[in-house]
Order: C-alpha cells, then sequence, then structure tokens
C-alpha cells in the first residue's frame, strides 16, 4: 500500500491564519487516532496531495519526522482563487476498520447511447465503504458497456468491490441508467403575412386578423356609392 507523502510543521495558535497564508501556508488540524494537534502545510504541496490523494486515499503526514496515517477530511477553498486555504485530516488506525466514501470511476461505452441515442443517467458517483485503511481503494471501477437497452442499470449489487471492501450503501441502490431520449417539440411558424393581411392588421390593430368591419371601402363599393348619389340629385333637380 503507498501513501501520500506530505510535510507539516507544529502551528502557533496565536499565529494568524491570513498571515500565514501570505506565508505560503495552509492552517491545518489533525483529530483521530492518538492525534489532536494544529499544524501548517506549505500551500503547493498541500495541493498537490489533495489532488493525488482526494478524499479516498491515505496521506503519509509527515510532522517532524514524526508519520502520521490520514485522511483528507474536510477542505476550504478561497472563494477567488479557488485554493485550498484550511485543511482537516483524520488520523486513522492502521488496525481498525474505517468507513468513508469512495469515488466511482465509469469507464468504455454505453451500447444503449452509441446505437439507441439513449442518455446516460449517473445517479451517483460515490459509494460509502467499509474496510481497513490499507484495503481502501482510491476508487471502484464500474464498465458501462452492459447497458444495451434503454432503462438498463447498474446497482450497488453489480460492484465489483475489491477484497476486503464491503460496500455499505443498499444493494438496490441505482448508480448509473440509461434514459430514452427526449422528443423535440416542434413550434409552429406562423406564415409570413401578405400584403392585403398587413393592411388589414393596421386597420384593426391585431396583426394577423382581418375583418370587414370598420374597414375602408373598396374600389367597387366606392363606384356604386357615387352613382347612387348622382341618381339622387338628378331627381332632386326635377
Amino acid at each position: 500500500m503507498q501513501m501520500i507523502p506530505l510535510t507539516a510543521a507544529a502551528r502557533d495558535l496565536k499565529a494568524n491564519p491570513k498571515a500565514l497564508r501570505r506565508e505560503n501556508q495552509v492552517p491545518c488540524v489533525v483529530y483521530g487516532h492518538k492525534a489532536q494537534m494544529n499544524v501548517q502545510c506549505p500551500a503547493q504541496e498541500l495541493h498537490n496531495a489533495f489532488v493525488k490523494a482526494g478524499e479516498s486515499t491515505l496521506v503519509e503526514l509527515d510532522v517532524g519526522g514524526k508519520k502520521i496515517p490520514v485522511l483528507f477530511k474536510a477542505i476550504a477553498f478561497d472563494p477567488v482563487s479557488d485554493r485550498e486555504i484550511h485543511a482537516d485530516f483524520y488520523a486513522v488506525n492502521m488496525e481498525k476498520e474505517i468507513e468513508t466514501l469512495v469515488p466511482l470511476h465509469f469507464e468504455g461505452e454505453a451500447p444503449a447511447v452509441k446505437t439507441l441515442g439513449g442518455v446516460l443517467v449517473i445517479a451517483h458517483d460515490h459509494v460509502r465503504v467499509r474496510c481497513l485503511p490499507k484495503n481502501l481503494p482510491h476508487n471502484i471501477t464500474v464498465n458501462i458497456a452492459a447497458l444495451a437497452e434503454f432503462h438498463a442499470s447498474i446497482a450497488v449489487r453489480d460492484l465489483p468491490a475489491p477484497q476486503g471492501v464491503r460496500v455499505m450503501d443498499g444493494a438496490d441502490t441505482v448508480l448509473v441508467t440509461i434514459q430514452e431520449p427526449r422528443e423535440i417539440e416542434e413550434v409552429a411558424v406562423a406564415a409570413p403575412a401578405t400584403a392585403e393581411g398587413e393592411a388589414a392588421a393596421a386597420a384593426t390593430g391585431v396583426p394577423g386578423v382581418t375583418t370587414t368591419e370598420g374597414a375602408a371601402p373598396t374600389t367597387e363599393a366606392q363606384t356604386k356609392e357615387k352613382s347612387e348619389k348622382t341618381s339622387k340629385e338628378g331627381k332632386t333637380k326635377k
């Protein structure tokens, strides 16, 4: 079993955390098995260790020559730079089982995605495991090549748990599944308005709506109206 090395030094509680960070030191706390101390770690070394270990790989914390097997338990990040600004380490007893989260690593290609256009849905990307620290896996691989049809899934019971490792989540817990693709709704596009339609819309104030009520008279109606008016005037003169 290989642990990720990380050096640390005892931290004076009177030291201002902001001042430590300006000196590229990250304030940390160690607690757990036979350990309760405040330490500080070089910022770059801590960053590199966290990238490699995550929260599921043992770190060998060297505090002034005393080596302590620990796990990253909690870590805080600066909201602007996204760099680590504080870390909690949990010291483990190598002879006693621990319970922690381990990430899942999905590999392969699902036939239902490639040939049917299905959608791969990852319901859980971690599982909780229990084991001795020396057996703790960095991750657990999940091969999705067996997902060949819609609604096919892989549950906790299907996981190839490493030797000496027990997965604590329920056996029926679905980790990944295939869903049918969503149909794209077709939106009807209105036909472009004609010149007559635009004129009618202008008269009514309602685009795309035509009406004869209140509309201007046509040329034929104007001619008929003029003829009737002339006839009436002729009768009046007689």
